[in-house]
Formats: structure tokens, C-alpha cells, sequence
């Protein structure tokens, strides 16, 4: 797989905040911005599928309140999924 230059223009103090981030993982900031870009896409690559799967076979039976009303077995898919951590 290829690669592509991309150019931001971003503000000095996201720089340094970005910097830090990187720098408590041992990584240069390029890497770190990539890997969140990649872990972003990820996120909503699979809230897609989780998405169409519901749709597929139906979301699971909920209650007024939220609570599932069959049990954890009719969990839907998407009480699994975490939120991804913003940059900042």
C-alpha cells in the first residue's frame, strides 16, 4: 500500500498537546495521528456493521427504562462497543 502526504495547518498549543500525547507513548507525532485516524475509522467502520447487523435481525427488546427486557442474551451488539478517545 501506498502513502499520500497530508498537509494540516493546525494551532501551536493542539501541537504541543499532540506532542505530549505521542511522547507518553514513545511515538513521534505522525504516528500518533495516524494511529488515531485509523483507530477513528475503525470506530465507525464497526458501529456501522453493528448498525446493519441490528437492522438485519432486528434490535433487541428494550423497556421503558432501558433495561433489556429478555435478559443479557438479548444485549444488542452495540452495548459493547466503546467509545473512542478523542485526541484531546
Amino acid at each position: 500500500m501506498g502513502s499520500t502526504v497530508l498537509s494540516l495547518r493546525i494551532d501551536g498549543e493542539l501541537l504541543d498537546r499532540l506532542r505530549s500525547h505521542a511522547a507518553k507513548r514513545g511515538m513521534s507525532v505522525q504516528d500518533y495521528v495516524v494511529r488515531t485516524l485509523i483507530r477513528e475509522d475503525f470506530d465507525e467502520r464497526f458501529k456501522t456493521a453493528v448498525d446493519e447487523t441490528e437492522r438485519f435481525y432486528g434490535a433487541a427488546d428494550r423497556t421503558a427504562d432501558g433495561d433489556e427486557a429478555a435478559g443479557p442474551a438479548a444485549a444488542s451488539p452495540r452495548d459493547h462497543v466503546r467509545p473512542s478517545a478523542g485526541i484531546a
